[in-house]
């Protein structure tokens, strides 16, 4: 899937995009405890979207390294798109 194919509401996404950046990692509270958690912005061909990262997804990446999500799904955040990783979802460096 390319990232121009995203739309709201898009469930089960598989897609290959390189990581442009990654903003500093923050944590934040909630009811499971602390959680570090960041926001990488990936990019393909055809687009860019945002992806929120959270703890080990953090550590696995690195701007510039070529990924591979799996399972994810996209929202509206703040009026923009947004790729989500959820727990039984996957991101991998397939090349860095």
């Amino acid at each position: 899937m390319d990232i121009k194919d995203l739309t709201v509401e898009s469930e089960d996404v598989e897609l290959e995009a390189k990581i442009k950046d990654i903003e500093t990692p923050r944590v934040v509270s909630g009811k499971y405890g602390q959680k570090k958690i960041t926001v990488a912005n990936l990019e393909d061909d055809t687009g860019e979207i945002q992806v929120t990262l959270w703890e080990e997804q953090i550590d696995a990446v690195e701007e510039g390294a070529e990924v591979k999500v799996e399972g994810a799904y996209t929202r509206d955040w703040a009026g923009d798109l947004q790729l989500n990783i959820p727990r039984d979802g996957n991101i991998e460096v397939s090349r860095s």
